[in-house]
């Protein structure tokens, strides 16, 4: 196996890898080029988001600024936002339905590393898969950690880490996040 299926695969791998090494520089000259665009410059915009991407709805914006590992393996919904200085470090996939929305300063990390000292310092990294279902909110500064997985409608609270995952219509919050309150979505008669 390659490094690169090696992370995509969860095992351990080297991120000195000629070829990561590139693809994080692509990403990084994409990323950059985002982050220097007028806001005023839309379409520009969403192209650079849609070149850095690996699949995204029509509907998408993002505040500069804007950071992530290798874009590639970032997948959006349609209607997605995410607000200023968002962070998603995206070794592993990241997935995000329909109709979310990113607070400003949100982390998303799905990269990780040994806890035993010495394998850690041996420079390998692992990395675990993080789902965001539909119709999600990420309150600021919020932390979602590796392999975690969000049911839809979900709202996460300003500032919480979300260490493990939930299921749909739940208000999460604190640190480490739990369950601060169920929701019941209101259900849309014009889609019966």
């Amino acid at each position: 196996m390659t490094e690169y299926e090696k992370m995509l695969a969860g095992e351990y791998y080297d991120p000195s890898d000629l070829k990561l090494k590139k693809m994080r520089i692509r990403t990084r000259t994409i990323t950059e080029k985002l982050n220097n665009t007028s806001q005023k410059e839309t379409r520009k915009r969403r192209k650079l988001i849609k070149k850095l991407f690996g699949s995204t709805g029509e509907n998408i914006y993002i505040e500069s600024t804007f950071n992530c590992d290798y874009g590639s393996n970032i997948h959006v919904g349609e209607n997605f936002y995410a607000n200023y200085g968002c962070v998603i470090l995206d070794v592993a996939e990241v997935k995000i339905g329909k109709n979310c929305m990113l607070a400003p300063q949100v982390g998303i990390y799905t990269a990780t590393h040994p806890i035993d000292p010495n394998e850690r310092i041996s420079g390998k990294e692992f990395a675990k898969p993080i789902t965001i279902g539909d119709n999600c909110w990420i309150g600021g500064h919020a932390t979602i950690n590796p392999g975690v997985t969000l049911g839809n409608n979900v709202v996460v609270a300003s500032g919480a880490v979300v260490t493990k995952s939930f299921g749909d219509n739940v208000v999460i919050g604190g640190n480490p996040a739990r369950i601060i309150k169920h929701i019941s979505p209101e259900i849309d008669s014009t889609e019966e």
